[in-house]
């Protein structure tokens, strides 16, 4: 898939095996700015395996301004019991530091809730840092709304094993 937008010289695509590396490189750049870069332990070879392998867990859209990888955003698709349809859950959107203001990240949104409207989807979901201001507003401008009566929940690392290990009790 190589899509072009309005943007002149700026087009969307489908990630390849061959982008690993810079997929890696992006989630790195993320996770500095949401002063997380202490979190990442994704290699090159785990996104290989896990992005395309025999089981893809994700799908990764490259943003590309000029023949040069500008941003990314990475997907999965989740499911909504209550309208018995999948959804999108977007892990990942991010353009580069000195590429924002562009419309590039916006264009990036817009083609995920273009393909969640194709395949019938009736949601696209994504957490936000609630220092992240920019971000945020940036989504209030799309029309996206906080779900307020809900938390993030999560079991990872020790606590996850420890919990797994409750079933064999």
């Amino acid at each position: 898939m190589h899509l072009k937008t309005p943007i002149e010289g700026f087009i969307l695509r489908a990630a390849t095996p061959a982008d690993v590396g810079t997929i890696l490189g992006f989630i790195t750049e993320l996770a500095v700015y949401e002063k997380l870069a202490h979190e990442v332990v994704a290699t090159e070879a785990t996104l290989t395996e896990t992005l395309f392998g025999d089981t893809p867990y994700a799908q990764v859209i490259i943003a590309e301004l000029d023949g040069n990888a500008v941003g990314y955003a990475l997907f999965f698709h989740n499911f909504s019991t209550f309208t018995g349809r999948p959804g999108i859950y977007l892990e990942d959107l991010y353009v580069q530091p000195a590429m924002r203001g562009r419309g590039f990240g916006k264009l990036l949104l817009a083609y995920l809730a273009k393909k969640a409207v194709d395949m019938n989807c009736t949601r696209v979901e994504w957490s936000v840092l609630d220092w992240n201001q920019p971000a945020i507003d940036f989504y209030r401008s799309i029309g996206a709304l906080p779900m307020e009566e809900w938390t993030v929940q999560r079991l990872d690392g020790a606590r996850l094993a420890s919990f797994a290990e409750e079933f064999n009790k």
